[in-house]
C-alpha cells in the first residue's frame, strides 16, 4: 500500500509547515488528489489517521478535493477529461492519449493554531 508512504510524506510537510509557523497543533489539512493518481482517497484518510497519532496533526482535520484527468489525444487534437487511465477518447475512440493533468498530489492549505 503505497499511500502510507505517502501519509507519511504528507505529514513531514504539513509538521516541517507548522514548526516554521510556531504552531502548537495543525487543525487542518486540505489536499488535492488527481483523479489519474493512482492513489485511494480512503485508504490514504486511514493512513493519514494512523501517522497521524501523536504528532501535530492527529485531530487535523483532512478535506480530500479530487481533480479531473484531463488528456489530450493525437489522432484527433482534442483536449478531453479522462476519469482514468486506459479509457479510450469519447470523441474518437482512439487510446492515443498524452495526459496533461490529474497524476498529481498536493498538499494546497494547512490550519494552524
Amino acid at each position: 500500500m503505497h499511500e502510507m508512504a505517502l501519509a507519511e510524506s504528507m505529514l513531514e510537510i504539513i509538521e516541517d509547515a507548522a514548526r516554521r509557523s510556531a504552531a502548537s497543533r495543525v487543525t487542518a489539512v486540505c489536499l488535492e488528489i488527481g483523479a489519474l493518481s493512482r492513489v485511494e482517497p480512503e485508504a490514504l484518510r486511514f493512513c493519514f489517521d494512523a501517522v497521524a497519532r501523536g504528532s501535530l496533526a492527529e485531530t487535523a482535520l483532512l478535506e480530500i478535493i479530487t481533480t479531473p484527468g484531463r488528456a489530450w489525444c493525437m489522432p484527433c487534437g482534442n483536449a478531453i477529461v479522462v476519469s482514468r487511465l486506459g479509457e479510450p477518447c469519447p470523441r474518437c475512440g482512439s487510446y492515443q492519449l498524452e495526459v496533461s493533468e490529474g497524476e498529481a498530489m498536493c498538499v494546497k492549505a494547512i490550519e494552524i493554531a
